[in-house]
């Protein structure tokens, strides 16, 4: 799945636009290396996310094309 994407479907960015935009800009680290928008994700991967003042350390935990809100932070585990 599209790094991207995931971010959206996982709800930790509420939309995909700004989800690429902020891989565009270098704020989203996967393996500790920029991620474009286009990265594919498997689970075991850690996701970096630097917005602003606030750094959110993930690990994907699963991958599915839609979820209910309730079901998002599953996808997931939050690091630090």
């Amino acid at each position: 799945m599209r790094i991207d994407k995931y971010l959206k479907v996982s709800r930790l960015i509420k939309r995909r636009t700004v989800a690429a935009e902020a891989c565009s800009a270098g704020k989203i680290l996967v393996g500790g290396k920029a991620a474009k928008p286009g990265l594919e994700v498997k689970i075991g991967d850690v996701i970096e996310i630097n917005m602003g003042a606030k750094t959110i350390k993930a690990e994907v935990t699963s991958l599915s094309e839609s979820v209910k809100k309730e079901d998002a932070p599953l996808m997931y585990k939050i690091i630090s």
